[in-house]
């Protein structure tokens, strides 16, 4: 398997205003009045309270930026992730859609953003507000971007003019590195499912656990995106899923109000994960 074929790099870049800022000043005078030290603490404030415009433009980054771990893989480079090719055109349709929403959300913040200051004015009294700290109207779209960069899985195929033996070098390292991570990726593949089934098994082994339906529905979705992660087309990590698939995803409610179905589903999920962890090591 020549790992160039089955996956992508992808980089997801997000900039945004978070509206917070040190005050010096502040800072010192609380710690004055406290006898404190310099460094004990600090004051950072608010420059638009009480206000659910930006809130909202946060969450919705917090929530694509799950999205993207989610439906990538490690590769070992902070902030580069693996996309396999069998799942690009399903996720990058769903961040378009996403980011479309984000520029919606930055647009409506950006419309209220002159009287945003204003209510600042009034709800950061005593020269907490200080018109320095916040961009100028014109220019406060540029404090927002967001954009996905999309690379190839680096080759070991190199044409340039250096020594033979340099060259040899060069083309050992990069095909060590890319072995490496699509190990990596792939034990990554194999905890996540692991870690889903363990979870199950001991809420279901406990007669007096509390579990939402998300225990099921996170699986199910798991269970939907692992055949797109699983790059390598390992046969184990797919028979395991559909055994999870087809044993474990019953209705929350059956496993909630029947106790010896409960406890067979929680034997089933603890031999599904022995299975497992012959394959995981």
């Amino acid at each position: 398997m020549k790992l160039t074929d089955k996956a992508l790099l992808v980089q997801l870049n997000i900039s945004q205003w978070t509206a917070r800022k040190y005050d010096r000043k502040v800072t010192k005078d609380i710690l004055s009045q406290h006898g404190a030290s310099m460094g004990a603490g600090r004051f950072n404030k608010s420059l638009l309270p009480m206000n659910d415009y930006l809130d909202r433009v946060h969450k919705k980054a917090t929530a694509i930026r799950q999205k993207y771990y989610t439906n990538t893989l490690p590769w070992g480079i902070e902030g580069t992730q693996m996309l396999p090719s069998a799942n690009y055109l399903e996720f990058m349709t769903e961040f378009r859609q996403e980011k479309s929403e984000w520029e919606s959300l930055v647009g409506e913040f950006i419309s209220n953003y002159s009287r945003l200051k204003e209510d600042a004015k009034r709800l950061l009294p005593n020269g907490l507000y200080n018109e320095a700290d916040y961009p100028c109207d014109d220019s406060i779209h540029e404090k927002f971007r967001m954009d996905m960069s999309v690379f190839p899985v680096p080759s070991d195929d190199f044409r340039v003019e250096i020594g033979d033996a340099e060259l040899n070098s060069i083309q050992q390292d990069v095909e060590r590195r890319v072995a490496e991570a699509s190990e990596i990726a792939m034990a990554d593949i194999w905890k996540r499912l692991y870690d889903r089934v363990k979870h199950m098994s001991d809420k279901l082994a406990d007669p007096k656990a509390i579990f939402r339906d998300t225990m099921v529905e996170n699986t199910r979705e798991l269970c939907a995106l692992l055949p797109r992660l699983n790059f390598a087309n390992d046969p184990n990590l797919e028979n395991l899923r559909q055994q999870v698939e087809g044993s474990l995803l019953l209705h929350p409610d059956a496993l909630r109000n029947n106790p010896v179905v409960r406890q067979d589903k929680a034997q089933e999920a603890k031999d599904i994960m022995n299975k497992m962890s012959a394959f995981m090591g």
